[in-house]
């Protein structure tokens, strides 16, 4: 993304692009350290207090203090003394932090502009949270991700995906700028605030190349109608774009507001650290058992028992069962949900189960033509069946309908640019600091390997079972779903070559 850079010291912040680099070398900095360095430094020399740092670095995520504890020593380590022999950051006893270094802001990188689709593009930008209670930030961010579902499965129409949508959160930027680096030609933008039973949403459509307003409203109802309010409002803008509204097969809504909210607040914790997923798995549970005809609780379920184990050496066995019935469940209820096909297609393809996988995927992009995650998913399974170059083409799609993505799909790039003997390319894609320390070292040992580089990829090899430490060659060639021998053994080949054990 665009925006200011900060140099401090030997170091420069590039809060966009999610970088530090100290002497022009990278540093190895979380996602959340960025962004509550970013914090810090746009604002030198001033007191921000705990709780506006923790809601810059986990928004609308409720965490213990001690989290922001554990990140700002993090941060110290990494910068280490400033040139006085002082601390960078200092603690304002009870208070919170302050950046006490002199930052000099420079101009923005920008990205080179995405091509616009040969059909009408748009993203939905965060909604904003006017009301006075931070509790219904994720009331707003719910409306806007089911804003962006509705528009995904309209025919027609091209719509980024949430991840990237949600990159502009808290941002204040030129809408041509957003629509550039997004590419597509409209946004979506608005706002929204509930109290006591009622709900208040603002909405309009910019044409960003003209900075016109094709189409803007308001509505004011019970919070009972709020999914009527998600209709009405994708169908204005359908039929702004296209002119006249071609609705999809309607999709199943939850009955009960409770069961929503939780599930809307459980997808935030999908990617993040363990003790989250946990914290997911109740509010998922809680919401089936309020609503057991919703769909949605189902699939994110099934999910988050695949994902217990997936990291080390692959969900047990028991996980993966409970995670298939759930998927199952899902489409039951919802056949007409993508996601929920999409989910099922890849455990589907771990059971082996082909034949009904490529089903699956194949009824979920015709319901949804626009679901960055099924191209990525999609991309992971054909690259495995030894189809490496329509890996290759499914993983693009995917980060067009999806320029600022997840870790993982630069796990999924990585392995089919391995599949595919692009090494070099591989190492740069696993070197990001998006996916770089995660279950992705692996290929990226691989990779240095088959370049003749062994120290390096010996080195990546053994940090790579610090966190693994059960990992087999085997146990991993005989749990993933191959369906080539020669790819299989490329991959093996690779492991090998880099010291991983048998």
């Amino acid at each position: 993304m665009q925006g200011s850079r900060f140099a401090f010291g030997p170091f420069v912040l590039d809060p966009g692009a999610g970088t530090l680099l100290r002497n022009d070398d990278p540093v190895a900095i979380g996602h959340r350290g960025v962004k509550l360095l970013a914090a810090l430094v746009e604002r030198p020399g001033e007191i921000l207090g705990k709780a506006e740092l923790m809601d810059a670095a986990w928004p609308g995520i409720s965490v213990e203090e001690g989290n922001l504890t554990v990140q700002i020593a993090q941060l110290r380590k990494l910068l280490g003394p400033a040139a006085d022999g002082g601390e960078w950051i200092s603690t304002v006893p009870r208070v919170g932090y302050r950046f006490t270094g002199a930052i000099n802001q420079l101009g923005g990188v920008r990205r080179k502009p995405l091509p616009l689709p040969d059909k009408p593009s748009i993203a939905v930008l965060p909604f904003v949270n006017i009301s006075n209670d931070l509790e219904q930030e994720s009331f707003a961010d719910g409306l806007t991700e089911d804003l962006i579902t509705d528009l995904s499965r309209m025919p027609g129409l091209f719509v980024i995906a949430r991840n990237s949508a949600f990159a502009y959160k808290g941002k204040s930027r030129d809408v041509r700028e957003i629509a550039e680096e997004l590419g597509v030609r409209y946004l979506l933008q608005g706002s929204a605030r509930r109290v006591a039973g009622q709900v208040r949403i603002n909405a309009q459509l910019v044409d960003a190349a003209s900075g016109d307003h094709l189409w803007a409203e308001r509505f004011d109802r019970s919070l009972e109608d709020i999914f009527a309010v998600q209709d009405e409002v994708t169908g204005k803008i359908v039929e702004a774009l296209l002119g006249r509204l071609r609705a999809p097969p309607s999709l199943n809504r939850p009955k009960n507001l409770e069961a929503y909210d939780l599930c809307v607040r459980a997808r935030r914790l999908m990617d993040d650290s363990p003790q989250a997923a946990r914290e997911a798995h109740l509010m998922l549970t809680r919401a089936i058992s309020l609503d057991p005809d919703y769909a949605e609780p189902y699939r994110w379920l099934a999910i988050n028992h695949w994902m217990g184990e997936v990291h080390s050496s692959g969900p047990t066995e028991p996980a993966r069962k409970i995670a298939l019935q759930l998927a199952r469940k899902a489409v039951v209820i919802d056949p007409n949900d993508a996601g929920c096909r999409s989910i099922l297609a890849y455990l589907l393809a771990y059971e082996r189960s082909f034949a009904e996988a490529d089903a699956e995927f194949a009824k979920a992009i015709e319901l949804d033509a626009n679901e960055a995650d099924t191209f990525a998913a999609l991309s992971d399974i054909v690259v495995l069946a030894g189809r490496v170059g329509e890996g290759l083409e499914h993983i693009a799609k995917a980060f067009r309908l999806n320029p600022f993505p997840a870790s993982w799909y630069y796990l999924t790039l990585g392995q089919a640019q391995y599949a595919a003997g692009q090494y070099e390319a591989a190492v740069k894609t696993l070197r990001r600091d998006e996916t770089y320390r995660t279950s992705s070292r692996r290929f990226l040992a691989a990779s240095l390997a088959q370049l003749g580089r062994l120290d390096e990829a010996r080195a990546e090899a053994e940090l790579f079972l610090v966190a693994n430490p059960h990992f087999s060659t085997r146990h991993w060639a005989a749990t993933e779903p191959f369906r080539d021998a020669r790819t299989l053994e490329h991959f093996v080949d690779g492991y090998r070559k880099a010291g991983l054990p048998e």
